[in-house]
């Protein structure tokens, strides 16, 4: 258990601009359930979403990278809620998992020759005495823009999935669960990654700079 409360290389916890965002964030409650879902909302939108500023440098996998760049995707974002929640004292974990039919656009399927989107983060808080999950990757503009209901998050409920979009129709499935880590197990992050990407490691990933939100407005505007 302690380890889901200290710092770590990728949930860095007393990082200064983890303390800060943490502190603007948790909100004045003393209840640790309330600050979690309080850091939850901040995580969730205030990082916005983008899956093309994936890199393989780990070091742009840190809670506090995210912070600084103002965007990231769901595992970056996730070790950030993580690492927010520990800076409180609220014991946290990073979990990964493959996932179907993300939030995605046709440029991001294309480049990853897959509809399977792997090792997906989330993060497990110990609130009230058992472990909740929770995924705070897509921010409320970016589901806005795919016409789908933003993920809420109670403290009390499992948060994990988008099962449906406004039309009913299935939008997210969890393919195979990796478990819940203290910190980023990178070497099994990349393995994998590399295992269903080749290409992407292959190649120099710049190609994947973009920006998700605006690709899928964009395309919107021209249907309508």
């Amino acid at each position: 258990m302690q380890a889901c409360l200290q710092p770590a290389r990728f949930v860095d916890s007393d990082h200064p601009l983890v303390v800060e965002f943490s502190e603007t964030w948790r909100g004045a409650s003393a209840d640790p359930r309330e600050q979690a879902v309080s850091l939850y909302y901040a995580v969730r939108d205030q990082i916005r979403y983008n899956p093309y500023s994936f890199s393989r440098d780990p070091e742009t996998l840190k809670a506090s990278h995210a912070l600084a760049a103002g965007e990231s995707y769901c595992v970056p974002k996730a070790l950030l809620l993580a690492a927010c929640a520990r800076h409180c004292g609220i014991p946290a974990r990073i979990g990964l998992a493959d996932v179907r039919n993300h939030l995605s656009s046709p440029r991001l399927l294309q480049i990853l020759r897959s509809e399977v989107f792997a090792m997906h983060g989330y993060t497990e808080l110990l609130l009230d005495g058992r472990w909740v999950k929770a995924t705070p990757a897509f921010n409320l503009a970016l589901c806005r823009v795919f016409k789908v209901a933003p993920l809420e998050f109670d403290g009390c409920t499992d948060s994990v999935f988008h099962p449906f979009n406004q039309q009913g129709e299935r939008y997210m499935e969890y393919l195979a669960d990796h478990g819940q880590f203290d910190d980023l197990p990178e070497a099994l992050f990349f393995a994998h990654l590399q295992h269903c990407y080749p290409h992407l490691f292959a190649a120099d990933s710049a190609f994947l700079r973009g920006d998700l939100q605006a690709e899928v407005a964009a395309m919107q505007a021209i249907d309508s």
